[in-house]
């Protein structure tokens, strides 16, 4: 009867990890706002690393542009990761009309596939700020998100600062799919974050300190893997200021971006995400990831199996019900933080779409290669440094 109780356990698991999730989420607290006399001290530099983003960096840099923090404190370096269209002209125009935009040509990283490791080392190396606030070229914000990360910098001494961000959604299948498994991530991540189980955030919105990059020698131990700017560098810094790495759940610190614009790009983006499971030594991160993708494995089999057995959908609709209702019960408050609650109606629908998904890139990112920025990112050979 092993296909009752190995998804029985699994599941039994699966919902006390959630609705634990959903209590954390309960738990953390709306970050203070910033009083309206309170005067940043901080000097900040803004990283945007960029390739190929003519289409997008723009806005950005109007959003930037548009923060309500003092001019003398703030400075923009665009990090173009040498790209093929005109994106370092366009912020070359912007610097023309805004002395504190800047945009460094860096030219491709021969030799290496850590691209925009590289490119963020070489704008933290130029970078003239104490606290280094990354987002992507495809991303807005609103014009406090400056001063919504800066106070807790100041009032609290925070090293590294994870914060919310979510996505432009139209009502398309594959616009709400990503929505709400995005979002679902947030979730999680201010859920973990907040009660220290284990480390989570997204390179579109985080801030860190200078002071805490260079005392854990930045990338070091990670420099030869094409991904892991954001969350392997979290945990680096967590383990040297474990109560100095937060989640900020502040609206005015959400940072907004598009989703992919076709199933390829999406499956790309999420084997990229994947593929740095490998290297988390962060090991209770390690083991809810595999819990997740065991389940979701194992409903994905169940159901091939049924085909041959229709006894074997019985587990399978089990497994289905309750990770859907679970996963509902804890995205309820998350959908209702970002605006959002209107896309949940189409949750069960994307249920089944989303185990397979889960399935084909958790294996790919594992073993497999991705196209990122127009470039083939393959598995790093040989053995990787660990920062442990």
């Amino acid at each position: 009867m092993w296909w009752w109780i190995l998804p029985g356990m699994l599941l039994l698991a699966y919902i006390i990890l959630v609705l634990w999730y959903r209590w954390a989420w309960q738990r953390l607290r709306m970050a203070p706002e910033p009083p309206a006399d309170w005067q940043p001290a901080t000097r900040v530099t803004v990283l945007v690393p960029a390739r190929n983003e003519s289409g997008h960096i723009e806005a950005c840099l109007q959003a930037l542009a548009a923060q309500q923090y003092p001019g003398a404190l703030l400075e923009i370096l665009v990090l173009d990761d040498a790209s093929e269209d005109d994106t370092a002209n366009r912020v070359d125009a912007w610097s023309a009309r805004d002395p504190r935009i800047r945009c460094l040509r860096l030219g491709a990283a021969t030799g290496s596939q850590s691209h925009k490791k590289k490119a963020i080392e070489k704008g933290i190396a130029a970078a003239s700020g104490d606290l280094i606030v990354c987002t992507d070229a495809d991303c807005t914000m609103g014009t406090q998100w400056l001063r919504s990360l800066v106070y807790g910098y100041e009032k609290e001494g925070w090293q590294f600062i994870a914060a919310p961000v979510e996505y432009h959604t139209e009502p398309t299948f594959l616009s709400v799919f990503q929505t709400l498994d995005f979002m679902t991530l947030q979730g999680i991540s201010g859920a973990s974050v907040s009660q220290r189980f284990h480390t989570m955030c997204n390179g579109a919105n985080i801030a860190y300190s200078k002071k805490a990059f260079e005392e854990v020698q930045g990338f070091a131990g990670i420099d030869a893997l094409p991904t892991g700017d954001d969350m392997l560098l979290m945990y680096k810094i967590y383990r040297r200021y474990p109560q100095g790495v937060v989640w900020l759940k502040s609206k005015a610190a959400v940072v907004r971006t598009a989703a992919c614009a076709s199933w390829r790009a999406f499956f790309q983006q999420r084997i990229r995400w994947a593929s740095k499971a490998a290297y988390f030594d962060d090991r209770r991160m390690f083991y809810v990831l595999l819990l997740v993708y065991l389940l979701n494995l194992v409903l994905f089999l169940l159901v091939l199996a049924g085909f041959f057995n229709a006894v074997l959908w019985w587990p399978a609709i089990l497994l289905l019900l309750g990770k859907t209702a679970v996963e509902a019960w804890f995205l309820l408050p998350v959908a209702r933080f970002f605006g959002q609650e209107r896309w949940l109606v189409w949750f069960p629908l994307l249920q089944l779409p989303h185990v397979v998904y889960t399935v084909v890139a958790g294996w790919l990112g594992r073993f497999g290669s991705y196209e990122w920025k127009g470039r083939r990112i393959s598995k790093p050979s040989g053995l990787v440094k660990r920062d442990v």
